[in-house]
């Protein structure tokens, strides 16, 4: 049983993968589930039997952009630790996310779909900028510390996380230029964080 098992789930992850890849090639209108079929190697009857249609298909790839999104952790406020290294640590995890290809292909394709078709991913959206409400919180925490000057959190974080994905994400989805080398990802991430630091940290 176990061993159907596994082979069912291989033939899943195949087919979530196929689509990745004609979603991406071909965009959401022109791909089909039979090409889908072809590209996993399984028939079109396999893949129905995981998905009812195309519509099923592109939620279950935006449901794991959503989930990769919300991997990140934890982001909480902590008394017991310098404020940069805080800082840091925290967008090293978002620069870790950022750089993963996987992410990447996932956010290509939901970027180009809700150009042709906003309302298909709305909801996925609202969630994921929900997730970014964590640094928000983070933000508010250490301006109540008395460690950050007051302004909108909410604000402050699209500043900060926007010096990052100015680099290391929408040229990427964009541009489809590669992921940064481990040296640039860190000239990047800390000249983002001593940025912030420069004009919000409190003398």
């Amino acid at each position: 049983m176990a061993t159907v098992q596994r082979l069912t789930d291989r033939k899943r992850e195949a087919i979530i993968q196929a689509a990745i890849a004609e979603f991406r090639a071909n965009g959401f209108e022109t791909t089909s589930m039979d090409k889908i079929a072809a590209r996993a190697e399984v028939s079109k009857r396999t893949v129905y039997n995981h998905f009812p249609g195309k519509e099923e298909l592109f939620a279950e790839i935006l449901l794991r952009l959503w989930q990769a999104t919300a991997a990140q952790g934890p982001l909480a406020f902590r008394h017991d630790m310098p404020l940069r290294a805080q800082l840091r640590e925290l967008m090293q995890i978002k620069m870790d996310l950022l750089s993963d290809s996987n992410l990447l292909d996932l956010a290509r394709v939901a970027i180009a779909a809700a150009i042709h078709s906003p309302e298909r991913t709305q909801d996925m959206v609202a969630k994921m900028e929900e997730r970014e409400e964590a640094i928000s919180i983070w933000i508010g925490a250490a301006q109540e510390a008395g460690k950050l000057k007051p302004a909108d959190p909410a604000f402050a974080a699209h500043q900060l996380q926007s010096l990052l994905k100015a680099f290391a994400f929408w040229p990427q989805v964009t541009l489809d230029q590669p992921p940064l080398s481990a040296a640039r990802q860190q000239q990047v991430l800390d000249s983002a964080v001593d940025m912030f630091l420069a004009y919000y940290e409190v003398a």
